[in-house]
C-alpha cells in the first residue's frame, strides 16, 4: 500500500500501488485548480483508498468533485460518478513517496500549455541558483 497526505497532514490516506492508470493531466480544470501547469493523477477503485480526515468537495464541473483539505487547501482527489462510476483519481503528489508510482501518459494534452512541451529543456539546478 501506498501512503499519502496533505500539506499539514490533517488528511492522510492509503491506496494500493496497482493502479488502473497513472497520467499527468494537462486540462485547464486541472491546471485552475492546483495552479500548475499540470496534475499526476492515479486511478483506482474508491473502495481501495481509505483516507482519515475529511476532504471539503467542490463541485468543478456538472459531475465531477474535488476533494481537497479544507485546512491547508491541498488537493487529493477527483471523482466523477457519471463518468467514471466507483473510481476515485488521487493526485500522485501527495503522496509520500511519489516515485514509487511514474506516470505512464500525458493526457488532455489538447490543453497543453504550449511551453510544457519544452519545458524538460530548460536549465536544471539541484536548488536556486546562485545570484
Amino acid at each position: 500500500m501506498l501512503k499519502g497526505r496533505c500539506h499539514c497532514g490533517a488528511i492522510t490516506y492509503e491506496m494500493p500501488s496497482e493502479v488502473v492508470h497513472n497520467a499527468l493531466c494537462h486540462c485547464s480544470d486541472c491546471r485552475r485548480h492546483s495552479g500548475a501547469p499540470m496534475v499526476g493523477w492515479a486511478m483506482v477503485p474508491a473502495e481501495r483508498v481509505t483516507i482519515s480526515g475529511a476532504p471539503a468537495i467542490y463541485a468543478s464541473s456538472e459531475h465531477g468533485r474535488r476533494h481537497f483539505c479544507g485546512r491547508c487547501g491541498t488537493g487529493l482527489f477527483y471523482v466523477n460518478e457519471q463518468m467514471l462510476p466507483g473510481m476515485i483519481d488521487v493526485q500522485t503528489g501527495t503522496l509520500d513517496t511519489p516515485d514509487a508510482l511514474p506516470p505512464q501518459a500525458h493526457v488532455q494534452v489538447a490543453e497543453r500549455v504550449s511551453w510544457m512541451e519544452e519545458a524538460h529543456h530548460l536549465p536544471s539546478f539541484e536548488r536556486f541558483p546562485a545570484g
